[in-house]
């Protein structure tokens, strides 16, 4: 489901981040939303198990992928947030982090 124009949906509403609700102000992107939330790992390293974040904050970098609506390697710098998103945090690829 593609995400909503901006300004177009109620002022405040919440997404499912890992489980937990997390409070999003309409026209923020899901790293906004996390970040605010106070939350900085989107994703874990493929290798490592390293956590990563939001780094470039304009898409260039990839290193705030999320599995978001089941949709694993979603840029959370770019992704407007939407009511009832369901957001996970990536590992690799696109594996769910337990």
């Amino acid at each position: 489901m593609p995400p909503p124009e901006a300004g177009t949906g109620p002022a405040e509403f919440t997404i499912t981040v890992d489980g937990d609700p997390v409070p999003v102000r309409a026209g923020q992107t899901v790293a906004a939303a996390l970040l605010a939330a106070g939350r900085r790992t989107t994703r874990r390293t493929r290798f490592a198990d390293r956590p990563r974040g939001v780094f470039c904050g304009i898409g260039i970098c990839f290193d705030c992928l999320v599995v978001c609506n089941g949709e694993p390697g979603v840029r959370a710098c770019l992704r407007p947030a939407a009511p009832g998103d369901t957001v996970d945090t990536q590992r690799g690829a696109g594996e769910v982090t337990p």
